[in-house]
């Protein structure tokens, strides 16, 4: 399994409660954590329909789109982790 981490600099809303991702051989897991509770996503890999790279000058966003409609927007990761997600989710 593999975790990324979104970095606490990165965006305002970032700061206490950074984005994370799990990528597992069966399912992409999204955390977005909140003053009351979180929120998690949860898409099989094989109901990923697009996974792509959104770069900007300091880090990068990650954004993944599945067959049934669910969209997972991630923010602030370092661009290298962005180019491994893409990677492992489009092999």
């Amino acid at each position: 399994m593999s975790k990324y981490i979104a970095n606490r600099i990165s965006a305002t809303h970032n700061s206490l409660f950074p984005d994370e991702l799990e990528i597992d051989l069966i399912n992409v897991t999204y955390h977005k954590g909140a003053v009351l509770g979180d929120n998690i996503i949860v898409i099989p890999r094989n109901n990923i329909t697009s996974v792509y790279g959104r770069f900007n000058v300091f880090f990068a966003d990650v954004i993944i789109e599945s067959a049934g409609g669910r969209r997972i927007v991630a923010e602030g990761f370092k661009k290298s982790d962005v180019r491994d997600i893409v990677r492992i989710l489009t092999k």
